[in-house]
């Protein structure tokens, strides 16, 4: 089943990414906050081992333990404003010195949550590696795990 998410690049160093869930915004942002939430549903579904302070200034990283391999990724929170905004940073440890910033903002209309992520990089070049590297994929089978996972909580 195709996902709901729309990719686009609105300039040479961004991905922005837009998905609207069937959930009050305050228990999207909970499931991007809170580890016990993460877990359901960030790696695609896959388990995942979450490390996470939530603060600014405060360091996250997950692994996940996918059939074709343990992937890791690992961030700073840089900005959080409950329950409208996240901004972090993102590095895939298989490519170490990779570093892009990506902004969630979460608005609310009629009980739906619309997610808007924008990720920055440094180079268009490391910009359409993330995007051949299946980036979009990988969120939008995330995205569906906490559409489902949402759904659980209602």
């Amino acid at each position: 089943m195709p996902n709901n998410l729309t990719v686009t690049t609105p300039s040479d160093l961004e991905v922005k990414m837009v998905r609207v869930f069937d959930a009050p915004k305050a228990l999207v942002f909970a499931a991007h906050a809170e580890p016990e939430h993460v877990k359901h549903w960030w790696g695609r579904g896959n388990p995942l081992d979450v490390e996470m302070d939530f603060r600014v200034g405060g360091n996250w990283r997950f692994v996940e333990h996918a059939p074709d391999g343990d992937w890791a990724f690992r961030g700073e929170y840089r900005d959080i404003q409950a329950p409208d905004r996240i901004v972090q940073t993102f590095e895939f440890e298989g490519m170490p010195g990779h570093i892009c910033e990506e902004t969630l903002e979460l608005t609310e209309e009629g009980g739906k949550t619309t997610v808007t992520s924008v990720t920055r990089f440094d180079t268009k070049e490391e910009r359409d590696g993330m995007i051949a590297s299946g980036m979009s994929e990988g969120a939008g089978q995330s995205y569906d795990a906490l559409a489902d996972y949402l759904a659980k909580l209602s």
